[in-house]
């Protein structure tokens, strides 16, 4: 489609537009007449046109990000790549910093370089990972302690991107644990390591006004929160339903006892009252 640096976008637009009629023919094919293991050799091979799609938005998504500007997308590119493509902010965000890991990239001087995840990027374009498999080996690699040496690094990731063609993605998971202990068998993490893992995300609000709470914390503020959730969170304490809220000090012995809250509503209570502190 491009020959020294030229672009064919008559042959691109033309790919395309056999893509879709192909996509369209099989969709308005009847399929009544098949037997059992032609329905599933063809399911087959449906699963592995869905898996090679993604190594054709990866490009055009890398490119986006490196030369349109902010006023040619209307701002960030994950709204941009939401509004155009109808999916989620979440969803595009997520297709963005897969395409940084399995697309091609571009050097200082602009010379070509692979995937910063080669062997999983192979293996995606070649229709041998799903989505499950593509998801655990990022954050696999993601999750390495920084003393892994960048060779181990490629090496591991290759042998989870040809482990990851064999197995589904929860057996994947397992083999994934067996070779992080292998590269880490003391477990041995940073304080860098921790500080490039932790992160808080609100959801938006549901129908309700409720929110949903993610994240992964630091072993300091796990502990900090602990200790608020042990004084806070137990029974009897920070109910919103008694007349007044014991925040302070010790329960009365039936404040606990008409306490009829779970153990997650307790800590959320217990959250909201330090917030409110």
């Amino acid at each position: 489609m491009s020959s020294g640096g030229v672009v064919d976008r008559e042959a691109i637009t033309a790919a395309f537009d056999a893509l879709e009629r192909a996509v369209g023919d099989v969709a308005a094919a009847s399929c009544d007449a098949l037997t059992t293991p032609e329905r599933l050799a063809l399911l087959e091979r449906c699963e592995r046109v869905r898996r090679r799609l993604p190594a054709v938005e990866h490009p055009l998504i890398n490119q986006l990000a490196r030369q349109a500007t902010p006023e040619e997308l209307g701002g960030k590119l994950s709204h941009a790549l939401a509004e155009w493509t109808l999916i989620s902010r979440a969803e595009a965000s997520r297709r963005i910093r897969e395409a940084a890991d399995l697309g091609a990239r571009r050097g200082l001087t602009g010379e070509s370089l692979p995937p910063s995840l080669a062997g999983t990027a192979a293996a995606q374009r070649d229709g041998k990972l799903g989505s499950g498999q593509v998801a655990l080996i990022r954050r696999f690699c993601h999750q390495l302690p920084g003393f892994v040496d960048d060779a181990t690094r490629q090496h591991a990731e290759t042998q989870l991107a040809r482990l990851g063609s064999q197995y589904r993605p929860e057996q994947l998971a397992g083999l994934a644990d067996k070779l992080a202990d292998c590269l880490n068998p003391d477990g041995t993490f940073t304080d860098d390591d921790r500080a490039r893992r932790r992160g808080l995300t609100l959801s938006k609000k549901d129908a309700d006004g409720m929110s949903r709470l993610s994240g992964v914390l630091t072993p300091e503020a796990r502990a900090t929160l602990e200790a608020v959730l042990a004084k806070l969170g137990a029974p009897g304490m920070c109910n919103p339903t008694d007349d007044t809220a014991c925040v302070d000090g010790a329960p009365a012995q039936e404040t606990i006892e008409a306490d009829t809250r779970s153990p997650a509503q307790r800590q959320h209570d217990a959250l909201n009252a330090e917030c409110k502190i």
